[in-house]
């Protein structure tokens, strides 16, 4: 009995060994930035899409809609008037999270500074979270909780795996198959 344990055992090392070196170094951070693209992608698109104007031009206008979705309390603050929220800190921050959430996701889809840009999202995720605790008062049942039975929490169950995700590509970087590699090739080669 103790031989068929090993044997399979032995097996067990072989196929996987060999499954982990046919897959290191491009396959993990490719799916990663894959899954980012498929299931965040277009929701991080989207919601930037809110906080800028309408068209060309209307992208480099950030709309009084950012202000009231990232600094709420400083819009009431200043009686529900943007144009007299201080630019520093909170005009500053609506502008760098408003194009944050453009371009980090953009930057790790197509693999260019990708554990920047992955450490950045984390960032960025973390203080949407906080947002949306505090700031938009989100309830117990929508922020879900860790180790319960439910799994459909959007803040501590699904943001949780968005920040696996990301952080698998902080500590694995982009992988052979981006801009990342190509980049180091040509500085090495």
């Amino acid at each position: 009995m103790l031989s068929l344990a090993h044997a399979v055992a032995a097996l067990h090392a072989r196929v996987f060994f060999s499954v982990e070196k046919l897959l290191d170094g491009w396959f993990l951070s490719l799916a990663a930035r894959f899954f980012f693209l498929a299931v965040l992608y277009f929701y991080f698109l989207n919601s930037a899409r809110t906080k800028v104007g309408e068209g060309i031009l209307g992208f480099f206008q950030v709309s009084d809609g950012a202000y009231y979705q990232i600094v709420l309390p400083a819009v009431e603050a200043a009686g529900g008037n943007v144009s007299n929220v201080a630019f520093i800190p909170w005009g500053l921050t609506v502008w760098a999270g408003t194009y944050a959430e453009f371009i980090l996701p953009l930057l790790i889809v197509i693999g260019l500074f990708t554990r920047v840009a992955a450490l950045g999202m984390i960032c960025f995720v973390l203080v949407q979270s906080y947002v949306d605790i505090v700031v938009h008062k989100v309830g117990a049942e929508t922020a879900g909780a860790w180790f319960d039975r439910f799994s459909d929490g959007l803040i501590w169950d699904q943001r949780t795996l968005w920040v696996f995700l990301l952080a698998t590509l902080v500590v694995k970087g982009a992988g052979a198959i981006s801009l990342d590699a190509l980049l180091a090739r040509r500085r090495t080669g």
